[in-house]
């Protein structure tokens, strides 16, 4: 084995050329979404009042295995690809562990995180149908982010629904999104039909990105020369974040590492859906005996404790029903401040290939989630995101385990941003205000006993 850096970069022409669509080799399709009012299959005539022409080709499209990148977009994402993929020295060595730890940092960039990966293409295709602008929901504040820059470098309007909590605790990467250029609303509110009806039924409730989901795509639905885009779940959103797998791919290539354990944080399931996207397609084609894992909240724990059923895909029941592992649409999950891992549902590709057992998953506490953030940190010198700090915990964990066995396993996990708009999350853990909550199972039947009969 090569003698490895502390960061592996790729040069420019190494860079992808093409998004890889997992669909393509999966044994198994995703099931198709499916239109609430006929019970059938969507086709692209109902998705493309809601999203983009050239995006409903990309969702629909389950046998294309390459996608070109246009080069519009190819030349953006020269201004901060390819990210590197680090080795985690100084953290091996305070855990006296023989195992490799490697992480692929998606931080490097002005939004802070993997999201602009897909923000982009979504606003290339836009601007390419002549549209106004376009509406979006955001969790924690990094999609948004990301949207309100790619739309600003393309001129187009962009209106931004913050789950309310977030919008709260987040205050400064709210003003990110105006300052470029984006409207950004708390959700739910009082600006859309869904949003009072949502207040009226929650009063007082902290929103959900269900909530916002249904509130962005009202907006963009009722709006001439707009159309709704969204930052994770979908099969464009994972097709778009492939380039962070197919990078990670080609750096280990180049020192001839062959991962063990591939780790990701899991809410939507877009970084994730994104890091193991090739490794996947090797696992499958039994090139590949690496462990996936899914790192998910204990708050709103989908794979773990979620169900595999047809659901609606927002709160407002306004969008297209999906097969996935679900919480149901109705579920509000606490306030924790891994904002970006509070959805219901989780991608119906990730869905189906935990479900025919491809891939692991485990859900982690949000005060044991710090720690590691903060072990993190004091180490490799990147203070991370919260929702990438849940891969982190996994991360360490296995690499103390490969010290208990003397087993040197290649660790690779995702990095998906940094944490510096989220002081408010680090403050109340050091000040010991951070709590567990963990739904009941009483609170998750409730939940479940309002899924759709199909």
């Amino acid at each position: 084995m090569k003698d490895i850096p502390y960061k592996i970069y790729l040069e420019e022409k190494e860079m992808p050329k093409y998004w890889y669509n997992l669909r393509a080799d999966m044994k198994k399709k995703p099931a198709p979404l499916v239109n609430p009012g006929t019970g059938k299959p969507v086709t692209a005539a109902d998705l493309e009042p809601v999203f983009c022409g050239d995006l409903v080709a990309q969702e629909l499209d389950n046998d294309t295995a390459y996608f070109e990148i246009p080069e519009e977009i190819y030349n953006f994402y020269k201004m901060y690809r390819p990210s590197p993929l680090v080795r985690a020295y100084c953290l091996e060595k305070v855990l006296n562990t023989p195992a490799h730890i490697y992480y692929k940092f998606e931080g490097n960039n002005t939004s802070g995180s993997h999201k602009l990966n897909s923000a982009i293409a979504q606003a290339y295709y836009a601007k390419k149908q002549g549209l106004k602008g376009v509406t979006t929901e955001t969790g924690a504040g990094q999609w948004g982010t990301a949207l309100s820059m790619a739309c600003s470098y393309f001129n187009l309007d962009c209106k931004v629904y913050m789950v309310k909590v977030s919008y709260e605790q987040k205050p400064f990467r709210r003003e990110v999104m105006r300052t470029y250029g984006a409207s950004v609303t708390p959700s739910p509110s009082e600006t859309t039909n869904v949003g009072r009806q949502i207040l009226k039924e929650h009063p007082g409730t902290t929103g959900s990105l269900g909530c916002a989901i249904s509130e962005a795509v009202e907006a963009a639905v009722s709006s001439e020369g707009y159309r709704y885009v969204l930052g994770s779940v979908l099969n464009q959103v994972l097709l778009h974040q492939s380039v962070i797998g197919l990078e990670t791919e080609a750096a280990l290539k180049k020192y001839d590492i062959k991962p063990d354990i591939i780790i990701g944080c899991a809410g939507g399931g877009s970084n994730l859906g994104g890091l193991i996207s090739p490794f996947m397609r090797d696992k499958i084609q039994g090139k590949l005996d690496a462990r996936i894992v899914a790192v998910e909240p204990a708050s709103c724990p989908s794979f773990t404790r979620g169900v595999y059923a047809y659901d609606f895909c927002d709160t407002g029941k306004v969008c297209p029903l999906a097969k996935m592992y679900t919480l149901g649409s109705g579920f509000i999950p606490a306030p924790n401040h891994a904002g970006g891992l509070r959805y219901h549902g989780m991608s119906p590709i990730l869905s189906e290939l935990y479900d025919e057992g491809l891939m692991e998953a485990v859900s982690v506490p949000q005060t044991e989630v710090f720690k590691a953030a903060e072990r993190f940190a004091r180490v490799e010198g990147i203070l991370p995101a919260p929702e990438s700090s849940h891969a982190i915990k996994v991360a360490i964990d296995e690499a103390e385990k490969c010290r208990e066995t003397g087993e040197a396993k290649n660790i690779v996990f995702g990095l998906t941003g940094t944490g510096y708009f989220d002081m408010v999350a680090y403050e109340k853990f050091h000040n010991g205000q951070m709590d567990d909550y963990i739904p009941s199972d009483e609170e998750l039947k409730k939940s479940f006993d309002t899924l759709p009969k199909l």
